[in-house]
């Protein structure tokens, strides 16, 4: 299977903004309409989009459920939610919205079991999110920084049938500095989940360099400020990861 490129649509106070390394003060707007930037990456052929409720992280409860429910009605490309899901109520509001995958990240932590009840009832259509900050989980839309490794809070739910382990480099994240490509291999090669790659993607070759990691259970790369600073364009994107 190729790796697939996400295209990231991170949505705070009903606009498409970027955040660098997570910081609410470091924001850039990129769009007004969120669901225009959605079509415009399903046009492109994105396989999956990579939604973030931005204003649901920090909030701790998802806030933005209309601009999702309109992205999903306008686009017939499969999206992942993600952004302050604690709760059972919460994954199946967005499942039965349409959503083809919940994201649950700071709960993993708080509250495993919510994440193996998600997965064993909806198999497949759950990923975790860890983010980490220098190998250690952050939490709480990245404010807070635990004593947990990224991979040893990875390996509590080995066995589950969850769709993937999003791994975020969060000092890369938003810098375009590329991607943390040997704590990456490193984080994969932990689990036996597949692993969709997070943070630092500034270049093609960065998508090049990402490649050889499909070897240790790398499925996946989300970017994002490198398609809205036109770094380089998602068809472009689509064609290296496929090897086309």
């Amino acid at each position: 299977m190729n790796m697939i490129v996400i295209p990231a649509i991170d949505i705070r106070g009903g606009k498409c903004v970027r955040l660098k390394q997570g910081r609410r003060e470091d924001e850039t707007v990129f769009s007004d309409d969120p669901v225009q930037v959605a079509e415009r990456w399903a046009e492109k052929g994105a396989e999956i989009l990579h939604v973030v409720d931005l204003d649901g992280a920090f909030e701790k409860r998802p806030v933005n459920h209309s601009t999702v429910r309109r992205i999903i009605e306008k686009v017939n490309t499969p999206i992942q939610v993600g952004g302050g899901i604690r709760d059972a109520e919460s994954i199946q509001k967005f499942l039965d919205m349409g959503v083809e995958r919940v994201i649950i990240g700071t709960t993993a932590l708080s509250d495993p079991e919510i994440v193996e009840r998600a997965a064993a009832q909806y198999p497949d259509r759950i990923a975790v999110g860890i983010d980490a900050r220098e190998g250690w989980v952050a939490v709480d839309g990245w404010t807070q920084t635990t004593r947990m490794r990224a991979a040893d809070l990875a390996k509590r739910f080995e066995g589950l049938e969850l769709a993937a382990i999003i791994f975020t480099d969060i000092l890369r994240d938003g810098m375009q500095t590329g991607p943390n490509i040997e704590a990456t291999r490193n984080f994969a090669s932990a689990v036996s989940t597949p692993v969709i790659a997070s943070g630092g993607v500034s270049s093609l070759d960065d998508i090049r360099n990402l490649l050889p990691l499909e070897a240790v259970g790398v499925v996946g790369v989300i970017t994002g400020k490198a398609l809205y600073s036109n770094r380089f364009d998602l068809k472009d994107a689509i064609q290296i990861a496929s090897r086309i």
